[in-house]
């Protein structure tokens, strides 16, 4: 435990920010660079070096299996649930105008519920591919 204390309380201070960077390439992605499939990535790799750093137990005791699925399920629904709601809206699947008074403005929430749905999606499949690989020998 303590032979490598210099780089768990380094780790302890960069997965705050590696989430924050996540978070923030997340909510920009519509107007930068960036977006849900970077942030996902960018999320699950602050839990894979808490599992490299502590330990893949504990990281599998942050984020236990059946949680990593259902947030995979998640991201997908809210992905395929705003295409059904631009259907049930009277547009098109994914024509995002449709949500809204305004198109633009449909345009808007549209991408920003899509990219938060990818971004649940692949950082919970990023983590269930590490822990899956993980736990081989």
């Amino acid at each position: 435990m303590s032979d490598f204390l210099v780089l768990r309380v380094i780790a302890k201070l960069l997965i705050p920010f590696i989430l924050l960077f996540g978070f923030y390439v997340q909510m920009h992605g519509d107007y930068g660079p960036g977006g849900g499939f970077q942030a996902g990535v960018i999320v699950a790799a602050a839990f894979v070096l808490y599992a490299i750093v502590f330990d893949v137990k504990t990281a599998r005791r942050v984020a236990p299996m059946a949680a990593l699925v259902s947030l995979a399920c998640l991201g997908v629904l809210l992905y395929a649930g705003v295409g059904v709601a631009n259907l049930i809206y009277g547009g098109r699947f994914l024509e995002y105008g449709a949500l809204a008074h305004d198109p633009a403005h449909g345009n808007h929430i549209g991408i920003l519920i899509i990219e938060i749905g990818v971004g649940i999606a692949v950082a919970a499949v990023m983590m269930i591919i590490f822990f899956s690989f993980a736990r081989r020998r």
